[in-house]
């Protein structure tokens, strides 16, 4: 056995054992855990996995600094795979773990206190794409330089989104099982591919980013939507092995056990109570599975019924929503993205946890043919304007491009929605102190043409007060005896200094982009 002697608080330990057994199954019939306690004598029970030539190990994170002592043991019994030690854990300033605060700042803080604003993209093929030889380590440069702080990826990789959504970049096979899709065998992990996950979900933990793992991926591929042959005994296998080999890891902000949940159990995509149900029973597993205590999160397909309605039989299960909603994406309305933020208020309503809108759209690559049509009017005006209404809506938000979000790869070059987005986060995280400000949509006041209506924010005496405006137009605004106004730029980031008059009607600043739409544009009042 080897093991460390010293480490870091809040960075990841691996022990590893040899065994010289053969064992005909070594990932199905072998349990390695390992008793893990504290100085001050908490316990934590971590599943090992194996790693192929009869090495089995085991990764743990300790956050306590102090001597801690271990325990490890195998189930059948092999004294090869059993040991005792100790080893001592060093203080070090770290912000620590990624957790769900609901009602506090936007719902996140990590361990050490800090609010955490998230701008995220949607990558869901990385793994496969580092795999298969993609610049990825480039592109997560690029986007950390943006802002970018989280990305959804998917531990399956799937070659396929209906309807033409063929991921022709696949350079080798990855098919994370053993067998095939036509003669699987779960009881076999494709042990290159996870060596290439294991380099870089280490990338992203060093570089200080955060993953939202997600562990099966759409249910209406194979193998989750056939649980007739993926039965319960091997998804409890895989999620096992998956927690066993990446929950050590800070980078593991989010797990969520399915993308869009209510595929379960058969792929049919419409709200299901059955997969409410698998939704709180998984969630549980989980969380007495993975010791460390990552944020569990689903992401929903339908919108409604709201999440408070359909988790009220166990509503500390799930402590995030990864919320999924597109807004209009028409030709009319689609640069508009109507109708998000209320949404998100219906179908939040009475959620007891934190969230965050978490998709809404692949800005389109119009240089690219179009393998899913509905994407055709995901351009930049969505991306910004539906990110805006997500912010608005006291949310952090997550992207995704056609670029890099499955079917394509292209990870050497931004599509311009980026920019904008780069816009957001320098303004939350530096214009205005976010943590401080929640919707405040009653210092709006009027009637608006759907999609047009002020969206405002405010911190709690209302001396600061954030007002966006989705298609310029005028409003009335309570601005709460605001002297010093200025417009902000969403596009840009420029400030203009405003005069106003208490009493008068406020107008935005008129014009329109080159599509001749009217711009957006964002008030920024302080008292």
């Amino acid at each position: 056995m080897t093991n460390p002697s010293v480490l870091p608080r809040r960075s990841v330990g691996e022990w590893q054992l040899k065994s010289t057994r053969a064992y005909k199954a070594p990932f199905a019939d072998v349990r390695v855990d390992g008793i893990f306690t504290s100085p001050s004598g908490k316990e934590f029970i971590m599943p090992g996995f194996h790693d192929g030539d009869g090495v089995w190990k085991l990764r743990f994170n300790p956050g306590e600094a102090g001597r801690w002592t271990f325990r490890i043991a195998s189930v059948p019994h092999d004294p090869e795979l059993a040991g005792e030690g100790s080893f001592d854990v060093e203080e070090r300033e770290t912000r620590g773990f990624l957790k769900a605060t609901p009602g506090k700042a936007w719902g996140f803080h990590y361990e050490n206190g800090e609010p955490v604003f998230f701008l995220g993209d949607t990558v869901y093929d990385l793994f496969g794409m580092a795999y298969c030889g993609g610049d990825v380590e480039g592109f997560l440069k690029r986007r950390q330089k943006h802002g970018f702080n989280l990305f959804r990826c998917r531990l399956p990789i799937s070659r396929f989104h209906p309807p033409e959504g063929y991921s022709d970049w696949h350079s080798k096979r990855l098919w994370p099982w053993g067998g095939s899709e036509t003669s699987p065998r779960f009881d076999i992990f494709n042990l290159d591919y996870f060596r290439s996950v294991d380099e870089t979900v280490a990338l992203i933990d060093g570089m200080g980013m955060g993953i939202e793992m997600i562990m099966e991926g759409w249910g209406f591929e194979f193998p989750f939507n056939h649980r007739a042959w993926f039965t319960p005994e091997w998804e409890e296998l895989w999620m096992r092995y998956l927690i066993a080999r990446y929950d050590a890891y800070a980078a593991v902000h989010f797990w969520t056990p399915l993308n869009e949940y209510e595929y379960y159990p058969n792929g049919d995509w419409h709200h299901k109570p059955a997969a409410d149900r698998w939704a709180l029973w998984i969630a549980r597993w989980i969380k007495r599975t993975a010791p460390h205590g990552h944020v569990l999160s689903m992401h929903n397909g339908p919108v409604m019924p709201p999440f408070a309605e359909r988790f009220h039989a166990d509503p500390e299960a799930v402590d995030a929503i990864m919320f999924q909603e597109w807004g209009a994406r028409d030709r009319d309305k689609g640069w508009l993205a109507t109708g998000i933020e209320e949404q998100i208020e219906k179908s939040l309503k009475g959620w007891g946890g934190s969230a965050i809108f978490a998709e809404w759209g692949y800005e389109r690559n119009p240089d690219f043919y179009l393998k899913l049509p509905s994407h055709e009017f995901c351009d930049r005006n969505h991306t910004r304007r539906s990110a805006w209404r997500g912010v608005m809506s006291g949310l952090g938000i997550i992207a995704g491009f056609e670029n890099s979000w499955a079917p394509w790869m292209e990870l050497g070059s931004d599509q311009p929605g980026v920019a904008d987005l780069d816009v957001v986060q320098k303004f939350f995280r530096a214009e205005v102190p976010f943590a401080d400000i929640a919707p405040a949509n009653d210092i709006v006041s009027g009637d608006y043409e759907r999609g047009t209506r002020p969206l405002a924010l405010a911190n709690a005496d209302r001396s600061l007060i954030v007002v966006y405006f989705p298609a310029a137009g005028d409003a009335w605004l309570d601005l709460h005896g605001a002297t010093n106004l200025s417009w902000f730029d969403p596009r840009t980031g420029a400030k203009t200094p405003f005069s106003w008059s208490p009493g008068d009607r406020i107008s935005a600043p008129p014009g329109e982009d080159d599509d001749g739409h009217p711009l957006d544009a964002v008030l920024v009042a302080r008292r």
